[in-house]
C-alpha cells in the first residue's frame, strides 16, 4: 500500500453531498424536523457553554438555515436567555421544515435592522446556509456590514453567511464570526483561505445522521489529518538505504542554497540517499556544504539524463535552484520520459509557463507539481482566469489542473489543495503564517521528494508532506523561523505524525 487510506472523520461534504446526507438520514427514518431540532440544539448548547446569559439576536434567513435558527432562540428563550429575533422576509414565505420551526417561535419576528445591534447582543447568524448562489445585498447586506464594523460576538449556523461552502468563496459580503457551528462533516468552504478568516473556532457536531450515509454518497475530498496516510511511514526492520529510494535532485549554477534545502529536507523526510547534480563550476559549493548530501556532475540536461541509466535512481526533484532556462526544462522531459516519480516545482514550472503542453503530454506516472498561487497562473491560464476563480474557487481550479496535467497538483497556500487526476482531493490547513519564508517552499519540495523515493504515491507524499511541513513549523513555536530551521524538525513533527488521533 502506498496511497492515502480514506478516513471518515477528515471526509469534507458538498453542499450537494450534504443534501444527499440528510435525505438519507430522511429516508432512513429521521424526520427533517428532527434533524433541525438537533441542529438548533447544538448550536444554543453551544452559546451557554461559551458566554454567561446576555441579551441575543438570532438573525433568521428565508431557508432552513433561518429554521435552525428559530430553533435556537426557542431553546435559548425557555433557558431565560433575552432574546430578539429578526427574519430576512416574512413568516409566510416560509415552507417545509423552517416553516414549522417558525411556528415553534411564539415570538416576534422583526424585519432586518441596525437597530437589532443597539444594545450590543451576541448575534446568531442564521442568515444564509453554505449553498448561497447570489451576492448578498439589501437589508441583510447593510446589516452584515454594520455587524462585521461592531465587532459583535457571532455564533453563524453551518457556514458564516456570505461563504459558499464549496468554493469557500465570499459572496460580496460575509459574516466574520466567532465560532461556527456545523453538523455532520465540514464542508471545505471552511477549510479555504476565506473561511480560515471568518469561521472563528469550529465545531462539528453529531445530529444522527447515520455514518452508512459516507458510502452511499463516496465523497472525494478531506481534510488533511495524519490518519490518511501515516501508515505508509511506517519502517521495516529490513529496510536499507537503496530500499528506501535513492532522490536526485537538479541543483543550478546560482542559488545553491535551494537544492541543498530539499536535500536536507528529502532526507530527513526518509530517503535512503540524496544526490545533488550539479554543474561543474558550482560542484564545490555543494560538495562543501552538508556531508551526507551526493554531488555529481551535470552540466548539460544530458548529462542529467545520463544519471537516469541508474534505476536505482527511482525519485526526482526537479526546480528548487534550477534556472528557468533549457537545461531545466530538457531535464524535466528527460525524467518524465525515464518513468521515475517525479516531483516539479519551482524553476522547473516557470520553464515551462510559455509551452505547458509539452509538459502535459510527457507525464505518465506518480508526477506532483508544486506552484504557488503566481506558477499555477502561468502554468494553467485558462483555469486561473477570472471566471473560473469566481465559480469554482481553489478545489475546483485544482481539480481541473490535474485533469488537465494528468499530475497529482499542490496548490499552495494557507489552504494548501492537493488534488489528484482522478478527482480526489486534500485540504491541508496544518501550516503556519512562519512558514512565509524564502526557502520554505524548497524543504516542502524536498519533503514529498524524499517520502515518493520511499514508495509513496504522488498523492500520498503531497499530503503527508504538506502536514509535516506545517508542523515543523508549528512545533519551532517561537518567532524568527527560517527555512534552514525546518529540515531540523522534521523528525519531532514525523513523530507526531505517528502519535496523532
Amino acid at each position: 500500500m502506498t496511497d492515502i487510506t480514506p478516513h471518515n472523520a477528515s471526509i469534507l461534504l458538498s453542499c450537494a453531498e450534504m443534501a444527499q446526507a440528510d435525505a438519507f438520514a430522511i429516508a432512513a427514518g429521521t424526520p427533517g424536523t428532527t434533524l433541525m431540532e438537533t441542529a438548533g440544539r447544538a448550536v444554543a448548547a453551544a452559546v451557554m457553554q461559551r458566554w454567561p446569559r446576555r441579551p441575543v439576536a438570532v438573525l433568521c434567513g428565508p431557508g432552513n438555515n433561518g429554521g435552525d435558527g428559530f430553533v435556537v432562540a426557542r431553546r435559548l428563550c425557555q433557558a431565560g436567555w433575552p432574546v430578539r429575533v429578526a427574519l430576512a422576509g416574512t413568516r409566510a414565505a416560509l415552507k417545509g421544515d423552517a416553516a414549522w420551526a417558525a411556528e415553534s417561535w411564539k415570538g416576534e419576528a422583526e424585519p432586518l435592522s441596525a437597530a437589532l445591534l443597539e444594545d450590543d447582543p451576541l448575534v446568531v447568524d442564521a442568515l444564509f446556509g453554505a449553498g448561497l448562489s447570489r451576492p448578498i445585498d439589501g437589508a441583510a447586506g447593510d446589516l452584515i456590514d454594520r455587524l462585521n464594523e461592531r465587532r459583535l460576538p457571532v455564533v453563524a449556523v453551518d457556514v458564516p453567511s456570505g461563504l459558499h461552502g464549496d468554493s469557500g468563496l465570499v459572496l460580496g459580503r460575509a459574516v466574520h464570526a466567532t465560532c461556527t457551528v456545523t453538523f455532520f462533516r465540514a464542508k471545505p468552504g471552511h477549510y479555504s483561505e476565506e473561511g480560515l478568516k471568518r469561521c472563528g473556532m469550529l465545531t462539528i457536531v453529531d445530529i444522527g445522521i447515520p455514518a452508512t450515509a459516507l458510502a452511499a454518497i463516496g465523497p472525494r475530498q478531506w481534510r488533511n489529518e495524519p490518519a490518511l496516510w501515516r501508515e505508509l511511514l511506517r519502517e521495516d526492520v529490513s529496510d536499507h538505504k537503496y530500499r528506501r529510494g535513492h532522490l536526485t535532485i537538479l541543483g543550478g549554477a546560482h542559488a545553491t542554497g535551494a537544492a541543498r534545502l530539499a536535500a536536507l529536507a528529502g532526507r530527513r523526510a526518509g530517503a535512503g540517499l540524496v544526490t545533488i547534480a550539479a554543474p561543474r563550476a558550482a560542484m564545490p559549493v555543494y560538495q562543501g556544504a552538508e556531508p551526507g548530501n551526493l554531488v555529481v556532475e551535470a552540466d548539460t540536461a544530458a548529462d542529467f539524463a545520463g544519471l537516469l541509466a541508474d534505476e536505482r535512481r527511482n525519485a526526482m526533484l526537479l526546480g528548487p535552484g534550477a534556472g528557468v532556462e533549457d537545461r531545466t526544462r530538457l531535464a524535466v522531459l528527460a525524467a518524465l520520459q525515464a518513468k521515475r516519480r517525479v516531483v516539479l516545482d519551482a524553476d522547473a514550472l516557470s520553464s515551462f509557463a510559455e509551452r505547458p503542453a509539452q509538459l502535459f503530454e510527457q507525464i505518465d506516472g506518480e508526477v506532483l507539481l508544486t506552484p504557488h498561487e503566481g506558477e499555477f497562473r502561468r502554468l494553467f491560464p485558462g483555469i486561473d482566469d477570472r471566471e473560473s476563480k469566481s465559480k469554482g474557487g481553489k478545489i475546483a481550479r485544482a481539480r481541473r489542473a490535474a485533469a488537465r496535467s494528468g499530475a497529482t497538483v499542490l496548490l499552495k497556500g494557507p489552504d494548501t489543495v492537493i488534488a489528484a487526476p482522478d478527482g480526489r482531493v486534500i485540504v491541508n490547513v496544518h501550516a503556519s503564517p512562519a512558514l512565509a519564508t524564502a526557502g520554505s517552499g524548497d524543504v516542502l519540495a524536498g519533503i514529498a521528494g524524499g517520502l515518493m523515493a520511499r514508495g509513496l504515491t504522488a498523492f500520498a507524499a503531497a499530503a503527508a508532506a504538506a502536514w509535516l511541513h506545517g508542523e515543523c513549523a508549528r512545533h519551532f513555536a517561537l518567532p524568527g523561523l527560517i527555512a534552514e530551521d525546518l529540515p531540523g524538525l522534521l523528525p519531532a513533527a514525523l513523530q507526531m505524525a505517528r502519535a496523532a488521533n
